[in-house]
Order: structure tokens, then C-alpha cells, then sequence
């Protein structure tokens, strides 16, 4: 049986790339012990099996040394300890497939004569935080009023991604990669990325995380996009970040959903500190913890008052369970964005993108998937 010789440096790096332990992947690969110290070598099945359980391109085995790999766009998250500060291969693999829709998109927007949008980069970290959150919403054509009087935070998130879709903002919002729901993705690795372009400006949010909190990363990396900035986040609405773009895309955010003016005119101090945060949180459709900032920012309670309230509301929020299952073809426009979707159809059935494009695009391959996609986008 022929077997594939393979440096003991690139199985160990394959391995801690992971995140997997290796005594899990021991329980898989009896041999890896072995392999790792040249006694013996994988066969190509089974190399090829290493490869899919540690999530690596296969061909990265045959490197010299292995490789560098960096988050390619800035990234502004909050690292915590070296192993976070690597990118796992789920994070890389859903940016590089982004990267490739936004460029798809672009081209095909050229091809339509699409101008370049003039909200993209139109500000800077100089403009005024509640001028600069007041044209975002006057430009999404946003609603407090109208926000508060939906039944739920999944219709006020499917609403707001609606108005940044409709003004050419491509939004996907996934959980796990690309279509592959055992590869969940891990909100405390990042929570969206944005990004920039004046033709095809694009916003992921990790659909992992709650629907309150896709929310703020929404308009977190709207910011973004009206500053022009490319960037990986993983901002919480109650923390100032040192970096200085996070810090002002935060502080818009927060007002773009929960303006400072409404909450000094709406909180009632003399409630209890949760029974109010609750119901703002409703009324506003963000996550308590946005809500408690605000409040935090309006005078309502210290700093101290706030770090412990935001303590005791984190580890309740933890302890909810989560949501699941849904339409597969609401799910799967949510993933791609409407706008690509369509796009997408269009120029595969006018014969200007090939299927087979079309479909690795997608993250499926049957024709009447594709056919039902185009239906429930309003294609076909």
C-alpha cells in the first residue's frame, strides 16, 4: 500500500490549526502518533481524511514549512490570548468566500452600469457621532416607531437587513460555513466583518449569535462601510475598544439603534434596573446589553452599576437556549443576501455565469435548488 511521506512539522501545525485536541483525533487516527515521528506514513485515503477533520487544504501537507496565514482584511477584534489570536480555518474559509462573492457581484454590477454608491466612505472618525447615526438611518430609511411595533427581534433584523439590501449593501448572515451545518461558527471568535467597496460593499454577521445581537454587529459594520473600512469584529456594545475605529463604529452603532435623545425621554429610573432594560430592549429590539450601555451613556446608572448589571445580565443571557431549524430557502437567502441572490440568477440563466460557478457560489448543486432559489427571490 502506497503512503504519502509527510513532514511531522505540517501534521502538528494541521493539528493546533484546528483547535482540535490530539488525543481526540488519536481516537481517529491510531497511527498519528506515528506519523508525527516518521515510524510510518498516512496512506492518501487517510491523509486525505486528516485533511477534512482538520479543516486544511490538503495540498498545504506538501509544503515546506507551513504556511503564514493572516486574516486578510484589518482586524480590530479584542484578542484575549495567543491560540484566539490565530484565525481558525472557519473564519478564513467564510471571509475568502465572501471576498470571492463581493468580487463576482462587482463585476456583474459594472456590467449593469451600476454607479458607485456615495455613502460608502463618506464620512471620517472626525464627523459627529449623532449626525453621522442620523444619516445612516435617513438613508436606510430607518424607524424607531416602526421598529418597536414589530412582534419580534428576527422580523426587526430581517426588516433592517431589508433597508441596507435595498440601498446596495450586500448583507449574509450565516452561522455556519459556507453550507455546511457541522462546521458551526463561533461568535466569540468574531461576530461580522465588513467588507468595503463603492460598487459591492458587503456585511457578514455570524448568525450564530443571538438575534439581538446581530442586531448591533449589523449596524457595527454599517459604520464601517460608511467610513470606508474593511475590518473583522467582535465589538460588545458595553466595552470602549483601545482601537479608535472600533470605538467610533460602536458609539454609532449604539446611536443608530438606540438614540441617546429617546432613552433620556423613555427610562424611568425609578424601576428596577432589569425590569426597565427589558423593556427598552423591546421597545428598541436590541439585545439588554445594548440597551444597559445606553442607559449607562444617558446617566442612568455609574459605571460601576453598569459592569455589574452587564455581569449578571451576560451569564442569564448564556443560560437561554437558542434557536434553530426555519424555511431552507429563507435560510439560505439569508446566508448569500437577496441582492447576490438575484444577481446571481440572473446572469446564470442569461448564460453570462456558467452552473457550475453559479452553484460553488451558492454552496449547493442541484439545478432545482437552483430553480427554487430563483422563485423565491422573484427571479423565475
Amino acid at each position: 500500500m502506497e503512503r504519502v511521506e509527510i513532514k511531522s512539522d505540517m501534521l502538528r501545525w494541521a493539528v493546533h490549526r484546528s483547535g482540535r485536541k490530539t488525543e481526540d483525533l488519536v481516537e481517529r487516527f491510531p497511527k498519528l502518533n506515528d506519523w508525527e515521528t516518521g515510524a510510518t506514513y498516512p496512506t492518501l485515503k487517510q491523509l486525505e481524511d486528516f485533511a477534512t477533520a482538520t479543516k486544511t487544504p490538503i495540498g498545504y501537507f506538501f509544503l515546506i514549512r507551513p504556511p503564514e496565514e493572516i486574516v486578510p482584511i484589518p482586524d480590530y477584534r479584542k484578542i484575549i490570548n495567543a491560540r484566539e489570536h490565530l484565525p481558525s480555518p472557519d473564519l478564513l474559509e467564510t471571509i475568502y468566500l465572501c471576498q470571492q462573492r463581493q468580487e463576482w457581484y462587482r463585476d456583474f454590477a459594472r456590467s449593469t452600469g451600476t454607479e458607485p454608491l456615495p455613502f460608502v466612505g463618506k464620512v471620517s472618525l472626525n464627523d459627529d457621532i449623532v449626525r453621522t447615526a442620523t444619516e445612516i438611518r435617513h438613508t436606510l430609511s430607518m424607524d424607531i416607531e416602526e421598529r418597536s411595533s414589530l412582534h419580534t427581534w428576527t422580523e426587526a433584523l430581517r426588516r433592517f437587513i431589508i433597508q441596507a439590501d435595498e440601498m446596495g449593501i450586500l448583507v449574509m448572515v450565516n452561522g455556519v460555513v459556507g453550507s455546511n451545518n457541522h462546521r458551526k461558527l463561533d461568535p466569540q471568535e468574531f461576530r461580522g466583518f465588513a467588507l468595503s467597496d463603492a460598487i459591492a460593499p458587503l456585511v457578514f454577521i455570524n448568525g450564530a449569535d443571538t438575534k439581538a445581537a446581530q442586531m448591533f454587529t449589523l449596524a457595527h459594520e454599517i459604520s464601517h462601510i460608511w467610513l470606508g473600512s474593511s475590518a473583522l469584529s467582535n465589538a460588545e456594545p458595553s466595552e470602549v475598544p483601545n482601537n479608535e475605529v472600533e470605538r467610533w463604529c460602536n458609539k454609532v452603532a449604539a446611536e443608530l439603534l438606540v438614540p441617546l435623545e429617546v432613552v433620556r425621554k423613555e427610562y424611568c429610573k425609578d424601576r428596577p434596573l432589569l425590569e426597565e432594560m427589558n423593556r427598552l430592549a423591546k421597545h428598541f429590539k436590541v439585545s439588554t446589553l445594548v440597551v444597559l450601555r445606553r442607559i449607562h451613556d444617558a446617566g442612568g446608572v455609574n459605571q460601576t452599576q453598569m459592569w455589574q448589571a452587564y455581569k449578571d445580565e451576560l451569564q442569564r443571557l448564556q443560560k437561554m437556549p437558542g434557536g434553530g431549524g426555519g424555511d431552507f430557502y429563507v435560510t439560505q437567502i439569508a446566508r448569500i443576501g437577496r441582492r447576490f441572490a438575484q444577481a446571481l440568477v440572473i446572469s446564470t440563466l442569461e448564460g453570462q455565469t456558467l452552473y457550475s460557478d453559479a452553484f460553488q457560489l451558492l454552496g449547493f448543486s442541484k439545478l432545482e435548488t437552483f430553480q427554487n432559489l430563483g422563485r423565491h427571490v422573484g427571479v423565475l
